[in-house]
């Protein structure tokens, strides 16, 4: 398979999408951070200092998916039609999971843009819980489903 985003000297290049038809596009990803007992109740109890971790990690989230282009080379900035973060607590395993779901009318897919929403949506809640804990871990970020355009759709089998 080619690497489509280099050209035929190896230079890096933004792929022409210009002749792709638009189409409805989708993309859904996850992630988590994991924490220790006293930074999941503080976030759960809403102590942390700064603020609401999960309302303010989800707007960023949300920034991230919308700023996409200007944090990836060779992104093509989307006329994105919805983003839907969504974070909740597992007590069990010491997490903050996050979900994002992105969607546009457009030519080309919306994989990057839900994937960056949750690394941002993750690094916020990592920066708004530092004071209280540096040694969180932040992992498991996967594309969990795509749909429209040529290449079809995908769902990762977990």
């Amino acid at each position: 398979m080619d690497f489509t985003h280099f050209d035929g000297e190896g230079r890096a290049r933004m792929v022409s999408v210009g002749e792709k038809d638009i189409t409805r596009r989708r993309a859904a990803a996850a992630g988590r951070i994991f924490v220790s007992p006293e930074t999941f109740r503080l976030i759960q109890s809403g102590g942390v200092q700064k603020g609401d971790v999960l309302t303010v990690a989800q707007v960023a989230g949300i920034m991230g998916a919308k700023r996409t282009p200007d944090l990836i080379p060779l992104c093509h900035p989307l006329p994105l039609s919805g983003v839907n973060l969504s974070l909740s607590l597992d007590g069990e395993a010491l997490a903050v999971d996050v979900r994002a779901e992105v969607s546009c009318e457009g030519r080309t897919g919306v994989e990057m843009e839900a994937l960056t929403a949750v690394s941002v949506a993750l690094l916020t809640v990592y920066d708004m819980c530092k004071a209280v804990q540096r040694d969180m871990v932040i992992g498991d970020i996967r594309l969990l489903s795509k749909s429209g355009g040529i290449h079809g759709d995908f769902i990762r089998k977990e």
